[in-house]
């Protein structure tokens, strides 16, 4: 009996109210799958060209974040779209693809997609992309190359109804094939079954400071004001670096299992490349996904706070509709995807009414829109190319405004704004990392923009930035 056969016998001998198992049965079984595989032939000639090897078992529905926590194999990794109904976790790596090196973001996502036709169509990784690859990648950064994208070595990847653990093997020609079963072998040996959350909460908050501080701030509106005035420039994004300073290192991983707004709708995208060391994000902004030729992406601009106005969803979106500002803002982001998509796309459909996405402490205007890619061009290096960065999180002109964010911000993005997902040959879906933070041993580092136009005041901006900050500090606060 070959392997596949030795599965399909053991699955179908389990009672059917048992096909799903705990983690730590669903463990085992992969391990006694694994073992199974080591003594088999192999059939694909896995020494003359890359070959992937995966082993899954459907398990219980996890508490999935709990069981992240208590893992000690890094990468660490998270993933949920806004919707809920999709999510992964994974530890360990598998198989990386990772660009190093300065140049346009255009080169990683071209990069990229060569890299993709040689992994395996079922193969999914999750990872990101720096905002600016033309901006030098300072210290703090060190871990996320400008181009990083994992697939985990073990991963639990779930929906509404059902959840699947599944171990990865990636053997390169030359590997020793059996050592990397039996090293796969020792890995689930000290995985750790429960889902009992880690009981490491966050150290004392001790200091606050900004990058640029109030002053400076207003200062840069100013001069983005300037260059308003002139026509060199319609829209952009100014942001901001709020530094966290805490009493010992932090465990980023309860920042994801603490947050406060479990139904607020926004992505959830976790990495730790090594201990100590991890970004992470509550962006309610989708970049776009993409299933086959289908494309789905929206453009989401124009911000009300609810806290400051004391208004409830209802006087949210009616103060944002009437809200020329803000309308202007968003339409801005809207023609400017419309005018992307249309080389590369056919049947575009810009929905015509805007909706109001609403949040915990904000609410944003957003428009969906549908497209179909052009056979020659059904690949995320030209989608991504296409998109990032959005007028939301770059500027119109795009060039121009990304040269101006350069001059005026005094700290250095990352991964903050830019695409973050994950992709697979046939699929991917990105959101944008905004509303995220950058964690460094003891130190947090926040990072939010507001959209600036002609008529934009600095002080509303400044308090606009608090505000979309305003869930990250909550987390600090509950321990504080």
């Amino acid at each position: 009996m070959n392997f596949t056969g030795f599965m399909t016998e053991l699955l179908n001998n389990m009672p059917a109210d048992s096909r799903t198992v705990t983690i730590s049965s669903a463990l085992d079984l992969l391990k006694s799958f694994v073992r199974k595989a080591l003594g088999e032939p192999e059939i694909e000639p896995w020494n003359r060209k890359p070959v992937l090897r995966t082993f899954s078992v459907a398990i219980d529905m996890p508490d999935v974040l709990a069981w992240l926590s208590r893992q000690e194999l890094y990468p660490r990794l998270y993933w949920m779209n806004r919707e809920k109904n999709e999510w992964i976790a994974g530890i360990g790596e598998a198989d990386r693809i990772e660009l190093n090196g300065s140049g346009p973001n255009d080169r990683s996502f071209l990069l990229l997609e060569e890299t993709m036709r040689l992994k395996h169509p079922g193969a999914r990784y999750i990872g990101g992309f720096c905002f600016n690859n033309m901006q030098p990648q300072n210290e703090l950064w060190k871990g996320f190359s400008p181009s990083l994208f994992i697939l985990p070595l073990i991963g639990i990847e779930g929906n509404e109804t059902e959840a699947t653990i599944t171990c990865s093997l990636w053997l390169e020609p030359g590997m020793e094939r059996d050592a990397a079963y039996l090293r796969l072998i020792d890995t689930l040996e000290s995985v750790d079954p429960s889902c009992v959350p880690s009981d490491v909460e966050l150290p004392e908050l001790i200091k606050i400071a900004y990058s640029p501080d109030r002053e400076q701030w207003i200062m840069s509106c100013r001069k983005a004001l300037k260059a308003f005035e002139s026509g060199e420039i319609e829209k952009m994004i100014l942001a901001r670096q709020t530094e966290l300073e805490f009493s010992g290192q932090v465990p980023a991983i309860r920042f994801l299992m603490n947050y406060p707004f479990p139904e607020s709708s926004t992505y959830r995208f976790y990495f730790e490349p090594v201990r100590g060391h991890a970004f992470f994000s509550f962006t309610p902004e989708r970049l776009y996904r993409r299933d086959g030729d289908n494309l789905l992406t929206e453009a989401l601009a124009g911000t009300v706070t609810k806290e400051a106005l004391k208004a409830d969803d209802n006087t949210a979106s009616e103060l944002l509709l009437n809200s020329e500002k803000d309308v202007r803002e968003h339409r801005f982001v809207k023609d400017t995807i419309f005018r992307e998509l249309q080389p590369v796309c056919d049947d575009i459909d810009m929905e015509e009414t805007v909706q109001v996405l609403q949040l915990s402490h904000l609410a944003h205007l957003y428009t969906r829109c549908h497209a179909r890619l052009k056979p020659e061009f059904i690949n995320d290096s030209i989608v991504l190319r296409q998109l990032h960065p959005t007028p939301a999180v770059g500027g119109v002109p795009r060039k121009e405004s990304m040269q101006l964010i350069v001059t005026l911000e005094p700290f250095c993005r990352g991964w903050y704004a830019a695409p973050v997902g994950w992709l697979s040959r046939d699929a991917a879906e990105f959101a944008v990392g905004i509303r995220s933070a950058l964690v460094n041993e003891d130190h947090v580092y926040i990072y939010s923009g507001a959209g600036l136009v002609q008529g934009s005041d600095p002080d509303s901006e400044w308090e606009e930035v608090d505000q979309k900050i305003g869930e990250i500090l909550a987390i600090t606060k509950q321990t504080t």
